[in-house]
């Protein structure tokens, strides 16, 4: 299946795979090199089994880029410190259903203070966690591994979901991106694509790459 040719392939590397004695320096290289976001795993050690960054980094960085800042937020309860990365320069702010008792109160929260609102499903989430709630959603992100560590494997399962999303997005009244995270590689892209994602988040793929603008480039290119 081919890419429809008004559906841009949004590329986000990852900031999880950088090297975290450069950011500064990685940041400016995959914005150089053609990245439309900077994704920003953000980990407590409780929701999900590993601890990486807060706000702090985000404010470091913020300066530095004029990139969007596509914070994914694996924090429960995560509705305490969704103002602390508004604050810090987030442009996007994705959480996961299972991470605060109101979705709907979390998701107009962020769009209150001018961001863009976004819903993660984990392997295991049904598209059901986001059918009722489209309206307040500009951004869907599919995890394609479990959450918590870079590096993973690509699951197939979640193609199905993909497609799924697809036809839900397709239906609904306003834009939302359809995103995909965990595994993405250039074996694993093209089929992502073609199931629907308009959207690739990936970290080794492009931070372990010899040639930054190169790997985006081929991750973009689909099927």
């Amino acid at each position: 299946m081919a890419v429809p040719e008004s559906r841009h392939i949004t590329i986000a590397p990852s900031l999880l795979a950088a090297d975290f004695g450069r950011l500064k320096e990685e940041v400016a290289a995959i914005e150089a090199a053609g990245a439309d976001w900077l994704h920003l795993d953000i980990m407590d050690g409780h929701f999900v089994p590993n601890i990486s960054f807060g706000p702090t980094v985000l404010a470091a960085l913020r300066k530095h880029t004029k990139l969007p800042f596509d914070v994914h937020l694996m924090i429960a309860p995560v509705d305490p410190y969704l103002d602390a990365f508004i604050d810090a320069g987030a442009d996007h702010i994705s959480l996961h259903p299972e991470a605060g008792p109101h979705l709907h109160r979390s998701l107009q929260h962020i769009r209150k203070a001018g961001k863009k609102a976004g819903v993660v499903l984990n392997p295991a989430t049904s598209p059901d966690a986001v059918a009722w709630a489209l309206d307040l959603i500009d951004i869907i992100l599919v995890m394609s591994v479990n959450p918590g560590f870079g590096g993973q494997s690509f699951l197939p399962s979640q193609l199905p979901k993909i497609a799924q999303l697809r036809r839900l997005i397709d239906a609904a009244d306003h834009p939302i991106a359809l995103a995909v995270d965990g595994g993405i590689t250039t074996t694993t892209a093209p089929g992502v694509i073609a199931a629907g994602a308009d959207t690739l988040i990936a970290g080794t793929a492009v931070f372990h790459a010899p040639d930054y603008a190169q790997a985006i480039a081929a991750l973009r290119a689909g099927p």
